[in-house]
């Protein structure tokens, strides 16, 4: 290694964390690198737990001691050295946030420039008659007059009532006694000589009144222009700063202050924190600025309150109190916003007609288009002009980065880790930061082949800055276009930790020891079915309208492998997740077969064709989490472990004690760690401060009590076994068939380096997606109707080769699967294409073509058949 220059390289030495075999290896710095290999094989763990933790740790023991106490302590990672290494950005697949108050516009900071361009040149109207309102000086107002009205009689008056019930004898004798005698009164003249005679005027106080105090009648001309001026700053005097001009029966108003003289709306200051659902001056007051309200769900609601009625013992049921411990509240949009956020002050403020909440409904994609195009007046064009380069750089990053279908309005909540993975990206790109280590886990998941041809161009641009980006990838275009490759290998888990290759595409592709380079170069690939099955039948959906959805109509095939593709965006998921899945899930429900949500919005109905009614199930395998605690894991998910503690409760040493199968679950009390309560670590409260978690001193992470951890099986204790990988599980406990059979499973789909007892929060939406699977493999059904959304995440080629062998034998036990996918390698060996698009967002929702791969490769107006024809 002393070849590379730390001016050039970074150097890694002595690299043994997790499976690691003490490594070595260079990365090339101001270089786009991709580090590759089978799934489990390393690439995380030198990254992530390498080169970044060590980056994160340098940068902390830099700070002051003072700073450190709230950083907390920062391992080092298990290498011997690393040089030449420079401050490091992590750029992880995980979601943005939970927070409800967070959106695209917000974490991108686009919002906050949106704000305050709104706050300096957008245009003010009333909320409730939505008229124009713009302050006016006395000045003004005189020459609009003159210039508007001359040769004209006008008449200058102070409209000091609007609107307003009463009978206003009191105010008419103040203004009679300021020498004020003349008035127009709901629209009729009166001359006032005496008091008597506004006595004798007799409003009916139940009605409503407008009164506007007669200030002059003037002739418009240049000579009178004092005479008019002096009659309007009266009418300023008297009116609160509003003055009202008749012209024959026409009627002009003008305010010298922010208020609607109509409706005597008043318009607060507009500054941008006006325009915040996060402040209280622009948030909605009826829902605090979220944009919903929460509500118990009625058919929980009026079910208790049957209850609640016919409780003879009067007992209290808490379905006021303690609803929220049982059911999660409905989340309702709110009725005073319709889920706009705002007040109706902000957002009867526009920008060519539109409100700030318009703007961010737009797509990223029409929102750029709409301010390329936007013309603004000649001052507010000098204002605007740094706030709209601004704008217009960040949608640029985003669109680039694969996200046009995204509005700004869109919750954080709701996007998946890709998605947040490269918004964090438009971000750091738009920073302009240099002499920086960029690493980013799998950018391109998620991403059709189109959008991904930009986030690789985004890439280089990055590198460009002056940036080393660090990218853990298994897209073969990502890795064609880097400038070095590092595969690891060659298998995964404890067969992984090695360094298998190195060098430019060229190179690697080359190198016979390099699994990737052999894909790379063709030497091995997925090969195309030499025979697509035939549907046997057909589901069809009819006018699915959904989000972005056009009333399509799709007809499903079964008993084949189905993938449903299309651009990001474009109503793949909406169409599948929201539409069909609840449509079919209904269907079920009704005949008892399926407990699926059946409160779910009614769609368009389905119809059945062929063998469409020998369907006796519906599973759904998406990547939601197996478990949301560190106490739920692949072992306890796939039911191993019961077997696990049947076998180690049978043993004689067990049997000596009277240990049940109890005895050895983390969660039962009797043989658990009595520090830790089986969790293995202690968390610390720290007050302000975020939770310290250090590993249990008692059992040493072990989870288990010393007298639990004394039985062995094989030399073995239950701790290590939940250590193993499912690789070395696998041969541990081959003579054990019910165990065998899942562990076997696990490493059909790639999982084999997964630890046993690995918490369920650790698992990547891919690996949770995939364990699943396995469950449901295991379970040998058939007549299932299976939904799988992107199984390939996360996946290396030679993974999805054997998946693709696990989805087909499904398939070929008269199964039906619809698979949503974007990867080419599955897409060209399914047997029926489903392709929406043309595009993503507004312009998505439609059925652009379907048939098998061959047939779709031969629609032009198709990305996905574009890119299979190049295969």
């Amino acid at each position: 290694m002393e070849k590379y220059s730390i001016h050039d390289w970074i150097v890694v030495r002595g690299a043994r964390e997790h499976n690691l075999k003490n490594i070595e290896v260079a990365i090339p710095k101001e270089k786009l690198t991709v580090i590759t290999g089978p799934s489990g094989s390393g690439k995380s763990s030198l990254v992530l737990d390498i080169l970044y933790a060590e980056g994160k740790r340098r940068y902390v023991e830099s700070l002051s001691s003072y700073a450190r106490q709230f950083l907390g302590i920062v391992g080092k990672p298990d290498v011997d050295s690393i040089v030449g290494l420079c401050p490091a950005i992590a750029i992880e697949q995980k979601t943005v946030g939970s927070n409800p108050r967070s959106t695209v516009g917000t974490i991108t900071e686009v919002y906050d420039y949106l704000r305050v361009l709104f706050a300096r040149v957008g245009k003010i109207h009333c909320p409730t008659c939505k008229n124009p309102i713009q302050a006016t000086s006395s000045e003004a107002v005189v020459d609009i007059v003159v210039a508007a009205h001359a040769h004209n009689f006008i008449l200058v008056t102070a409209p000091v009532v609007q609107e307003r019930k009463g009978e206003f004898v009191r105010e008419l004798m103040t203004y009679f006694m300021d020498g004020f005698y003349r008035f127009i009164i709901d629209g009729k003249r009166y001359k006032f000589k005496t008091e008597d005679d506004i006595k004798a005027l007799n409003l009916k106080k139940t009605h409503k009144h407008t009164i506007d105090i007669i200030i002059d009648e003037i002739e418009v001309s240049p000579s009178e222009q004092s005479r008019i001026a002096e009659a309007i700053d009266a009418a300023f005097k008297q009116a609160r700063d509003t003055v009202k001009i008749y012209v024959g029966e026409k009627t002009y108003y003008y305010s010298s202050s922010k208020m609607c003289v109509q409706c005597s709306e008043s318009i607060p200051e507009i500054e941008p924190r006006f325009f915040s659902f996060n402040s209280p001056l622009g948030a909605c007051k009826s829902c605090e600025g979220l944009g919903f309200t929460q509500e118990i769900p009625r058919n929980i609601f009026y079910a208790y309150k049957r209850y609640d009625e016919n409780n003879e013992n009067d007992e209290d049921v808490g379905y006021h109190t303690d609803v929220h411990s049982e059911w999660e509240l409905l989340e309702v949009p709110c009725r005073v916003c319709q889920g706009k956020r705002l007040n109706k002050y902000a957002l009867a403020v526009t920008i060519a007609e539109y409100s700030i909440y318009d703007l961010c409904n737009f797509s990223i994609k029409n929102l750029l288009a709409f301010f390329t195009v936007l013309t603004l007046d000649e001052v507010s064009a000098e204002i605007a002009a740094t706030l709209l380069k601004e704008v217009q750089e960040r949608l640029q990053f985003l669109y680039n980065v694969g996200l046009s279908y995204l509005t700004l309005n869109r919750s954080a909540r709701t996007l998946s880790g890709g998605e947040g993975q490269r918004i964090r990206l438009a971000t750091q790109i738009g920073s302009s930061l240099s002499g920086v280590l960029y690493i980013l886990d799998e950018p391109s998941i998620g991403l059709h082949q189109r959008d991904n041809d930009r986030l690789i161009e985004t890439l280089k641009r990055l590198r460009d800055l002056g940036n080393t980006v660090v990218v853990v990838e298994h897209d073969t275009d990502t890795m064609h276009q880097a400038d070095y490759l590092i595969d690891m290998g060659p298998g995964a888990g404890i067969l992984g930790g090695h360094i298998t290759g190195v060098g430019t595409p060229t190179e690697l592709m080359k190198n016979a020891q390099s699994l990737t380079g052999m894909y790379l170069s063709g030497k091995r690939a997925i090969a195309v079915p030499q025979q697509v099955r035939k549907p046997q039948g057909y589901v069809t959906l009819n006018n699915a309208q959904k989000n972005n959805l056009k009333k399509v109509t799709v007809a499903f095939p079964l008993q084949v492998l189905c993938g449903v593709s299309g651009v990001s965006g474009s109503g793949k998921s909406t169409l599948i997740m929201q539409e069909l899945v609840p449509a079919m899930g209904r269907l079920f429900n009704s005949y008892g077969r399926l407990g699926y949500d059946n409160s779910a919005d009614k769609t368009g109905g389905l119809t059945f064709d062929g063998n469409a009614k020998r369907i006796a199930n519906m599973v759904v395998i998406d990547q939601s989490p197996i478990g949301r605690t560190p106490r739920s894991n692949p072992a306890t998910y796939l039911g191993i472990f019961n077997e696990i503690r049947k076998l180690f409760a049978s043993l004689p040493k067990s049997n000596a004690r009277g240990y049940k199968v109890g005895r050895f679950s983390f969660n039962v009390e009797e043989g658990r760690c009595f520090e830790c309560r089986g969790e293995g670590v202690k968390k610390i409260e720290m007050h302000f401060l975020p939770e310290v978690i250090i590993e249990c001193k008692a059992c040493k992470g072990k989870r288990y009590n010393k007298q639990t951890l004394e039985i062995t099986y094989k030399d073995k204790n239950i701790a290590d076994i939940l250590d193993m990988t499912a690789y070395e599980a696998l041969r541990f406990f081959e003579h054990h068939a019910p165990i065998f059979r899942r562990l076997e499973l696990m490493c059909d789909v790639g999982l084999e380096y997964i630890n046993l007892g690995q918490p369920a929060t650790t698992l990547s939406g891919g690996e949770a997606q995939r364990i699943k699977l396995v469950d449901e493999l295991a379970k040998r059904g058939n007549d299932t109707l299976y939904i799988l959304d992107e199984p390939t995440t996360g996946l290396h080629t030679n993974d999805i080769e054997r998946l693709l062998v696990v989805l087909n034998r499904l398939v070929d036990k008269g199964n039906s699967m619809i698979v949503i996918e974007h990867n080419l390698d599955v897409l060209k060996t399914v047997d029926y294409i489903i392709d929406l698009g043309p595009e993503g967002g507004d312009e998505g929702g439609l059925i652009v073509a379907q048939g098998t791969p061959q047939e779709v490769a031969h629609v032009a107006e198709s990305y996905t058949g574009r890119y299979l024809k190049l295969l």
